[in-house]
């Protein structure tokens, strides 16, 4: 496509000498335009996508895919037949029945306000997120009646640690003659967790199902189950297939896009408008390719004239011309590609580095949820943003190019 003598041409139209120096400068902030713009797009994405992807894989690995409610608030009566059936049904990973209630959780005259959920030890063990995220303690000594874990956030706002008491203060209080009193109950912390998520680690407590039922005095009832799905890209037609399973019972089914909608949905748009605006970044680098190749050929007027004389075709010219605007939008390109994906690559400990430098906290768990910076690279985004900037930068080149083919030789000598 390009020929030796126009690759050579442009070429040395990039390494300009000292009177052109003003033309050199512009090149160099257009190939460093190019390569932040770059970079910052697939940073922030990437950033996006971890941050989505932590979020929904902690949200998912204490929550589950669907919740069956009943439609009475009371909880479920008669369970064991109605696991059964949800068990059997296609797709069905993991069917944990729980108890859950709000309690305010107090020691050594601090309080927090907690979930409490409970569990069948076995079916804690099965989930990942709690039971590879123990810090203290071992949930083999979940068991019994008056032992709880509790998330290491909330552990530490209330100054204990394993083997301490808890008392546990619910709201649904014992009926007096004075009115209703809180009931409040002394637990036994075996275990604390830690999975990274502040809303979690900071409010959650975990008791074994039976000792749950009997503080919020639900004997033989459940408040919910939580379904994991085998392959969740299959939500909707699983639901239905629970839907006709559980045809005769007056349950209430709720995925977990319905149950975080709002928050998905919030961090989608933001994502698409991060992505719009640093797309500009790149825009702007492109029109100082524009303005930098037109001051190179008004620079280079006398040689093109000189060129066209000796031979050298109008197409020859646009060519000369595309091939130097475009190696600046390449080699800014490929930079940018490289620094993206080696800061992605290392963003944590970029992260600590600059937090001990500077001595403050860029990624307050409180604020951002998640205690880690997370960085996770799609590839197709990457290779749509390189192919945005190749294009932007392409296009840029057009029109000085065809300015610099539709020079007239006659008139750019007329004078020299």
């Amino acid at each position: 496509m390009f020929s030796p003598f126009e690759r050579l041409v442009a070429f040395r139209y990039l390494r300009p000498r000292r009177q052109e120096g003003f033309v050199s400068v512009i090149a160099i902030f257009s190939l460093l335009g190019i390569m932040l713009g770059v970079a910052t797009l697939i940073i922030v994405m990437s950033v996006m996508n971890g941050f989505r992807a932590e979020l929904l894989g902690r949200i998912l690995g204490l929550n589950g895919h669907i919740s069956v409610y009943a439609q009475n608030p009371d909880g479920l009566p008669d369970y064991d037949a109605i696991e059964k059936k949800i068990a059997e049904t296609g797709n069905v990973l993991i069917v944990t029945p729980v108890v859950e209630g709000q309690v305010m959780a107090s020691k050594n005259g601090r309080a927090s306000g907690a979930i409490v959920r409970g569990v069948r030890p076995e079916d804690i063990a099965k989930r990942d997120t709690i039971a590879s995220n123990i810090v203290f303690g071992s949930l083999d000594d979940f068991k019994g009646d008056d032992s709880i874990i509790m998330g290491a956030r909330l552990a530490m706002k209330l100054g204990v640690g394993v083997g301490d008491d808890v008392n546990l203060i619910s709201p649904k209080g014992n009926v007096t003659a004075f009115g209703s009193v809180p009931r409040v109950r002394a637990y036994k912390v075996v275990g604390l967790f830690d999975i990274g998520m502040y809303e979690y680690d900071s409010g959650f407590i975990f008791m074994p199902l039976g000792a749950a039922q009997t503080y919020f005095r639900m004997p033989e009832k459940i408040s919910h189950f939580e379904v994991m799905l085998n392959d969740p890209s299959y939500l909707s037609s699983s639901m239905n297939d629970l839907l006709s399973n559980l045809s005769g019972e007056r349950l209430r089914l709720v995925n977990w896009q319905q149950s975080n909608s709002g928050f998905f949905n919030a961090l989608q748009v933001e994502r698409n408008v991060m992505f719009l605006i640093l797309t500009l970044i790149i825009l702007v680098a492109a029109f100082n390719i524009i303005s930098g190749m037109v001051m190179l050929v008004k620079d280079k007027g006398r040689d093109i004239a000189i060129l066209r004389t000796m031979g050298a075709t109008r197409s020859s010219i646009m060519r000369i011309f595309f091939l130097a605007g475009a190696s600046i939008g390449i080699l800014g390109t490929l930079s940018g590609l490289l620094l993206g994906v080696l800061f992605c690559l290392n963003i944590e400990n970029i992260r600590q580095f600059i937090q001990t430098l500077t001595g403050t906290d860029l990624f307050n768990a409180e604020i951002y949820f998640l205690s880690q910076l997370p960085a996770d690279m799609d590839v197709g985004e990457v290779v749509l943003v390189c192919v945005m900037s190749l294009t932007l930068s392409f296009l840029a080149t057009i029109y000085p190019a065809w300015r610099a083919s539709r020079l007239d030789p006659v008139e750019a000598l007329r004078y020299e």
